[in-house]
């Protein structure tokens, strides 16, 4: 088997494993992915970047920047408060850093806005286990108990 039939069938995988991902995912983890996605796009864009491999760079950036502008999209601008606002800001920010570094080949750039991107998405990752500490979901979970009880 040749290298081109390996990486089709490496890619051809990948397409599947993500598909099944998303089929079954919360909009928590959909969200998560999206925040992976960007990341890989990003270190691919960077391996390509140091290779000079321009047009493979400027693909792997535009695919990143159009995952933070779907990250973005998806803010609740109205129900989200400062939380969303200052997000949109920052999705702004790290598509337009990705830009630059598409336009000035800044290694520097992708490294800033993958750093960012993991911060978020290390706070996003904090996020269930403070639901599941949250007032409401512990009488949720109470409700659940007596319910479960009274069938039994």
């Amino acid at each position: 088997m040749n290298y081109v039939n390996v990486k089709n069938a490496a890619n051809q995988y990948s397409k599947v494993g993500t598909h099944s991902g998303v089929e079954g995912a919360t909009p928590h983890q959909l969200v998560n992915m999206l925040m992976i996605g960007a990341l890989d796009k990003i270190a691919i864009a960077k391996g390509h970047m140091e290779r000079g491999d321009i047009a493979q760079k400027g693909a792997h950036l535009s695919w990143a920047i159009a995952i933070i502008d779907g990250l973005r999209s998806g803010l609740d601008m109205d129900g989200g408060g400062e939380v969303a606002t200052n997000l949109d800001s920052l999705y702004e920010y790290m598509t337009q850093r990705l830009a630059e570094a598409n336009v000035s080949n800044n290694v520097t750039l992708l490294d800033e806005v993958a750093l960012l991107m993991h911060k978020i998405k290390s706070a996003w990752g904090e996020i269930p286990g403070l639901m599941a500490l949250s007032p409401t979901s512990q009488q949720d979970d109470k409700t659940k108990t007596a319910t479960n009880s009274t069938v039994s």
